[in-house]
């Protein structure tokens, strides 16, 4: 479990969670915007922001245990989950299409979980990558889902992209798309980077903010 001091300093990292998001976010959007797409950040796994950087902790070692890592978020997600009474549920943990670890929640009545718009599962996540982080030492991508909450809004969120540009494309004007958190931004930056015909760039500020995508 979590000394007190480490509770305070994670609760503190969650209040400033949301402006981290935009501030990771804006980060993301002008390397993708500015073409600077390198071999790195192309392969880094599709995730959530992570917490800030800590200190001495960097990236998981070639031998990784994942099972220690499985083990560990998944303790961590069930303390969170305790203050939900949420009653029984299951976490199902597999491996992700780019690395990363998945953490699937099922059980009955789980829509708190995931809150408006998946914010409130997204700070379950970050709470839960900080906390394994500072425990494991190392980072390791772990996404936290609720019942394929995610999986579905990502297959969603790139059929809309797909769309997007066809219309670009065959209308030759620029298609803006609705306000979209980070996460679902970098879904669209993603499915469309390798498709030679658009360009994506994000303009707007705050919730505002969306993804333009132009044809070439």
């Amino acid at each position: 479990m979590f000394d007190n001091n480490d509770e305070n300093e994670i609760l503190e990292e969650v209040v400033e969670h949301e402006a981290e998001q935009d501030i990771v976010s804006d980060a993301e959007d002008s390397t993708f915007d500015d073409q600077a797409k390198t071999a790195d950040l192309e392969k880094a796994p599709l995730s959530h922001s992570e917490p800030s950087d800590d200190s001495g902790l960097g990236d998981a070692p070639d031998d990784v245990d994942v099972d220690e890592v499985a083990d560990t978020a998944i303790e961590v997600l069930q303390t969170i989950l305790k203050p939900f009474d949420i009653g029984d549920i299951t976490i199902d943990e597999y491996d992700g299409d780019e690395g990363e670890l998945i953490l699937d929640i099922t059980g009955d009545d789980l829509a708190v979980l995931i809150g408006r718009h998946g914010r409130t599962l997204d700070s379950i996540q970050f709470l839960v990558s900080a906390i394994a982080r500072r425990k494991l030492g190392y980072r390791y991508p772990v996404v936290v889902d609720v019942e394929g909450y995610k999986s579905r809004q990502r297959q969603k969120i790139e059929s809309i992209a797909k769309s997007a540009a066809n219309r670009a494309v065959s209308q030759d004007r620029d298609v803006p798309m609705r306000p979209m958190t980070p996460y679902e931004r970098r879904i669209v930056h993603i499915t469309l980077r390798e498709d030679v015909r658009v360009e994506t760039e994000s303009e707007g500020e705050g919730s505002e903010r969306h993804v333009v995508v132009k044809p070439r």
